[in-house]
C-alpha cells in the first residue's frame, strides 16, 4: 500500500487498487512528484484557499448541473476539485489512436445498422442486440447524409482495467455531453493555478474547439461559406441545460428549443421574429425519440415534427444523426472485437470491459452461476437504476434477477466488476484517493478523426463509492495531458474567419428566445412594482403593530385591498370576497402569504420564480455579472423561504434587499444585452407590465373620493410605492393634491414612471419590431397603443379628479379611462403574443413508434 506525503499535508494512503499517481511496481511518477512539490509550496493553507477560489469561481459564473427531484434545487452547482488528473503524453498517444479506431468503427456499425445490416447478415451480431433496443428507429433505415462521417461527435468512457490500461466502459454516441463542463474546467483551473499549468506543459484544449466549429460548418448539406447552425436544446430544465447554455456563448449558434423550428417545404426553419430562417446544420441535445413527434414519439414537446423528413431529403445535417443512440448498447461488446475485424481488418487497440451478453446460452449459463460477482445491465439502459451491482444483492434479490434474466435473456449484459483507478482529491485539509472515471471526446474531421486532449473527469464523493455519477453527488477534475517540453504556441491556432453569421440582428431573433425576453421584462417589472407596493403596506402594518392598533382605518383596508388587486391573489382583501372580513382581522397572516407562498398565483414567491424560470431560460445571452446578482437574489429568497415566521423587521429587510438587487440586475441587462440581441424585447415587456400595474394601483387608491386626511395619506402611499415622493416634492413644492399627482404619475411625458411616458415608448419600441417596419399601416398590438396613448393625451388631470354630485364618491371619469387603458393593454399583450410568440401548432404521429416492451 504505497503512501507519500507532501509537506504539510496528511499522508495519503491508496486503496488496494491502482492508483494514478504510481507505477504499477509502486513508484511516485515524476510528472505528479512535480505536481505534489508545487502543491508543497503551497501548503494546507494555500492549496485549501485555491479551492475555495475554484468554488468561488465556478459559483460566480453560474456553472451548475440540474439534478431532477433534487432536495437542493434544479440547480446544483458544479464541483470541481483543485487536484488535476495527469497523464503523460506518450499514454495518451496511444488512447487517442484508440479512440480514433473505435469511433472509425462504431461510425461504419452505424452506417450498416440503417443500411445494408451486413453485421446481421453475416451472423457477426445477433438481430436481438439490435432491434431488441430501444435505440433502434426503424423510421432512420436507408437515411443517407452528405457527411463523410455519420458519427460526427463520439464520447468513450474510459477506466483503468486490471492490467492498468485504460479500458473503454461505455461508449457515448446519442448526443454526448461533457465538452463544455470540460472547457469550464479547464478555464477556472488555468486561472487559478497559473504558474502550475505554464510549468507542467500542458497542451491546450483551443486546437479542438476550433476543430469543432469548423466541423459543424462544413457540415452543412449546402455547402456555403456561412452555413446557419443552431443548438437544439431540451430547455432550461435539462441536466446539463448549462452546458447547451455555455456553448452557444462560446461558439456563437442560437440555442433553440423545438417550438423554434419548424418544417416547410422540406426544409428545416428557424422561427424569428421576421418570419422563417432556413438551418442548414442542428447540433443536437434531444435524445434520439424525442427528436420527431411526427414519427418517433408523439408526446414529445422537444423535438420538430417532420425533422427526419428533411433529413431524408437531405436538407439539413443533424449532429449526431436521429437513431445514432443504437450504438450505447452494452450488447454490442461482446462482439466489437469481431466487428472491429470485419470492417478494419484490426484488433481492437483499446481493451474494453469483459461483458456477456445473455442471448447466447453459453453465456447465458456463465452469468447465472456467476451473478454475484457480475454488474447486470439492461442492453437499453432505460434507466440509471437498472445497473445491478451482484455483490450487494441478498439471496432473493440475486433469485428475482435470475428470473427477469431467464425470462427474457436478450435484454441482459453482465460485465466485470473493475475496480476503478484512484486519484487524489483534496478532501478538507488532506488529500485522499478517490475512484474516478474520464469522458473523452472525438470529432470527425474529414476522412479521420479529432481527439480532445484531455476530457471530463468525474469522481466518486467519498471511498467507498463505487459507482461514479454527478448525479450521486460526485466532483469533477481538469485534465491535464503532459508533453515533456513547453507548448508550442504555434499550435494554439486561432479561430478561422469562416464562421456561422448566427443571429445577425432583431430580425434572426428566435422566437421562443424573444418570448422568454418579452417575459423576462413582464416578470422582473412585476416582482419590483409588487415588492415595492408590499414593503410600503407592510411599514404601515408595522407602525399599527407597534401602536398595538386594530388594523381597521379605511386607509389601510383600502391599502390592503390594493395589494390582492395588484397581485391578483384573489380573494384576499378584496370587498366581494367571502374570507375578506377574515383576511383583514389577521392581515399579517394574510400579507406572508401574499410574500412567500409560491403555490399562491401571484404571490410575491410566485412571480419570483416565474421571473427566475424565464431569465434561465435566456442563460447563454448572460454576462457574468448578471448571473452574480442573479444568484444573490435566489439565496436571498431561498434563506428567506425557510423561515417560518419572519418578524416585520426581517421581511422589510428582505425586501429592501431584494429591491436594491432586482435594480442591479436591471441595469445590468441594459449593459449587457444588445437591441439586436432582443433587448427590444424586454423593453417592451417591462413597459408594459409596469404600465399595467400603474394602471392597478390608480384604480385602487384613486377612483375613490374619501376624507381629506384619508385621501392625504393615500396619494402619499401611492407616490412612495411609485418611488416619486421626492420628485412631486422637487416638482411641486406644495401640498400633495390629487390633481398633481396626477400629472405627475399619469400624464407627464417627460418623467419616466408617469403612465403617459411608458406608454410613448412602448409605442416607439413596438414600431421597431419587424411586422411594424415592413407594413404601411399599423398593425394591431400598435392600434390598441396607439389608442390607449391617445386617449391619455386626451385626458385632464382637473375633470379626471371630479365625482359627478358632492354625493357621488367615485371618479367616474378617471375609472373609465383606466379601465380603458387597462382593456387596451390587455389585447396589445395578447395581440404581441398572437404575432410573435404562437408555438401552439401540433402535428400529429403518422403510425405509432414501436418500442419493445
Amino acid at each position: 500500500m504505497p503512501t507519500t506525503k507532501t509537506s504539510g499535508l496528511n499522508r495519503y494512503t491508496t486503496f488496494h487498487g491502482y492508483d494514478e499517481m504510481y507505477t504499477q511496481q509502486g513508484n511516485l511518477k515524476p510528472y505528479w512528484q512535480k505536481l505534489l512539490d508545487s502543491f508543497d509550496r503551497l501548503g494546507v493553507d494555500g492549496l485549501i484557499g485555491r479551492q475555495k477560489d475554484i468554488d468561488w469561481l465556478l459559483s460566480e459564473n453560474g456553472v451548475t448541473y440540474n439534478v431532477y427531484n433534487d432536495p437542493k434545487g434544479m440547480n446544483r452547482p458544479w464541483n470541481l476539485n483543485i487536484v488535476p488528473f495527469l497523464l503523460h503524453k506518450d499514454e495518451w498517444e496511444t488512447v487517442e489512436k484508440g479512440l480514433k479506431q473505435r469511433a472509425e468503427l462504431l461510425d461504419l456499425i452505424l452506417k450498416d445498422i440503417y443500411g445494408d445490416r451486413m453485421l446481421i447478415k453475416n451472423g457477426i451480431v445477433p438481430p436481438e442486440i439490435i432491434y431488441g433496443h430501444r435505440g433502434f428507429l426503424r423510421q432512420c433505415s436507408g437515411i443517407e447524409y452528405t457527411m463523410e462521417k455519420y458519427l460526427s461527435v463520439y464520447a468513450a468512457d474510459l477506466a483503468r482495467g486490471t492490467d492498468g490500461r485504460l479500458w473503454v466502459v461505455n461508449d457515448r454516441t446519442e448526443a454526448p455531453s461533457g465538452m463544455g463542463y470540460t472547457l469550464e474546467n479547464r478555464s477556472t483551473t488555468s486561472r487559478i493555478l497559473p504558474e502550475m499549468y505554464a510549468k507542467m506543459n500542458v497542451t491546450r484544449l483551443s486546437g479542438f474547439f476550433q476543430d469543432l466549429n469548423r466541423m459543424l460548418v462544413e457540415a452543412s448539406p449546402i455547402k456555403k461559406e456561412n452555413p446557419h447552425i443552431v443548438i437544439l436544446t431540451p430547455g432550461s430544465h435539462n441536466e446539463t441545460y448549462f452546458e447547451h447554455a455555455y456553448l452557444s456563448s462560446f461558439l456563437g449558434y442560437p440555442l433553440v428549443q423545438g417550438n423554434d423550428l419548424v418544417v416547410r417545404d422540406g426544409f428545416l426553419w428557424m422561427k424569428s421574429l421576421n418570419g422563417l430562417k432556413q438551418i442548414d446544420v442542428v447540433l443536437r441535445r434531444v435524445d434520439d425519440a424525442f427528436s420527431d413527434p411526427l414519427e418517433l414519439r408523439e408526446d414529445s414537446h422537444l423535438g420538430v415534427a417532420g425533422l427526419l423528413d428533411v433529413v431524408r431529403r437531405k436538407n439539413v445535417s443533424v449532429i449526431n444523426p436521429v437513431g445514432s443512440g443504437v450504438m450505447e448498447n452494452p450488447g454490442l461488446l461482446p462482439f466489437m472485437p469481431s466487428i472491429a475485424q470485419y470492417f478494419l481488418g484490426q484488433d481492437l487497440i483499446l481493451p474494453q470491459i469483459a461483458s456477456w451478453w445473455c442471448g447466447q446460452e453459453k453465456e447465458k449459463k456463465y452469468v447465472l452461476e456467476n451473478l454475484s460477482r457480475l454488474v447486470i445491465k439492461r442492453i437499453d439502459r432505460t434507466n440509471r437504476e437498472s445497473i445491478h451491482f451482484g455483490e450487494f444483492l441478498d439471496s432473493g434479490e440475486l433469485d428475482n434477477l435470475k428470473q427477469k434474466i431467464i425470462q427474457r435473456p436478450y435484454r441482459f449484459v453482465a460485465q466485470e466488476r473493475i475496480s476503478f483507478s484512484t486519484a487524489p482529491n483534496l478532501v478538507k485539509d488532506a488529500l485522499e484517493p478517490r475512484n474516478l472515471v474520464t469522458r473523452a471526446f472525438c470529432i470527425a474531421s474529414g476522412s479521420d478523426y479529432q481527439v480532445m486532449p484531455g476530457g471530463l473527469v468525474r469522481v466518486a464523493p467519498d471511498r467507498k463509492t463505487i459507482r461514479v455519477s454527478n448525479h450521486r453527488g460526485g466532483t469533477s477534475k481538469d485534465f491535464w495531458i503532459l508533453e515533456d517540453g513547453p507548448v508550442n504556441e504555434d499550435k494554439v491556432r486561432s479561430w478561422q474567419k469562416r464562421s456561422t453569421n448566427a443571429v445577425s440582428g432583431l430580425d434572426d431573433l428566435p422566437s421562443l428566445t424573444a418570448e422568454n425576453l418579452y417575459w423576462a421584462g413582464r416578470y422582473v417589472g412585476r416582482t419590483l412594482i409588487n415588492a415595492r407596493f408590499i414593503r410600503m403596506v407592510m411599514r404601515q402594518l408595522s407602525m399599527v403593530q407597534n401602536r398595538n392598533e386594530t388594523p381597521d382605518s379605511e386607509k389601510l383596508r383600502t391599502l390592503l385591498r390594493a395589494v390582492t388587486h395588484l397581485t391578483g391573489t384573489y380573494p384576499g382583501f378584496a370587498k366581494k370576497a367571502k374570507k375578506g372580513p377574515q383576511a383583514m382581522e389577521n392581515p399579517y397572516q394574510e400579507m406572508l402569504s401574499v410574500i412567500k407562498d409560491p403555490k399562491k398565483v401571484g404571490s410575491l414567491a410566485h412571480t419570483i420564480g416565474m421571473f427566475s424560470n424565464s431569465y434561465y431560460s435566456i442563460r447563454n445571452l448572460w454576462s457574468a455579472d448578471m448571473w452574480r446578482v442573479f444568484e444573490d437574489i435566489q439565496q436571498l429568497w431561498k434563506s428567506f423561504q425557510e423561515e417560518e415566521q419572519p418578524s416585520m423587521t426581517r421581511i422589510l429587510r428582505v425586501l429592501n434587499k431584494l429591491i436594491t438587487r432586482l435594480i442591479a440586475f436591471m441595469g445590468l441587462i441594459e449593459e449587457s444585452i444588445m437591441i439586436q440581441q432582443g433587448l427590444l424585447l424586454y423593453f417592451i415587456g417591462l413597459q408594459l407590465e409596469q404600465s399595467m400595474l400603474t394602471i392597478t394601483k390608480c384604480r385602487s387608491l384613486l377612483t375613490i373620493k374619501y376624507d381629506a386626511h384619508t385621501e392625504y395619506d393615500l396619494l402619499e402611499y401611492l407616490l412612495i410605492s411609485h418611488e416619486s415622493l421626492n420628485i412631486y416634492r422637487y416638482s411641486y413644492r406644495s401640498y400633495i393634491q390629487l390633481e398633481n399627482v396626477l400629472n405627475l404619475v399619469v400624464l407627464d411625458l417627460e418623467y419616466p414612471r408617469s403612465l403617459a411616458y411608458m406608454l410613448n415608448r412602448l409605442q416607439k419600441d413596438i414600431a421597431r419590431l419587424p411586422q411594424s417596419k415592413h407594413d404601411n399601416h399599423l398593425n394591431s398590438y400598435q392600434k390598441f397603443v396607439f389608442e390607449a396613448f391617445s386617449k391619455l393625451r386626451l385626458a385632464e388631470a382637473t375633470s379626471l379628479a371630479k365625482t359627478g354630485t358632492e354625493e357621488d364618491f367615485t371618479r367616474e371619469a378617471l375609472e373609465t379611462l383606466l379601465g380603458q387603458l387597462s382593456e387596451l393593454l390587455y389585447q396589445t399583450s395578447q395581440s404581441i403574443t398572437s404575432s410573435y410568440f404562437n408555438h401552439t401548432d401540433r402535428q400529429n404521429q403518422l403510425f405509432t413508434q414501436f418500442f419493445p416492451i
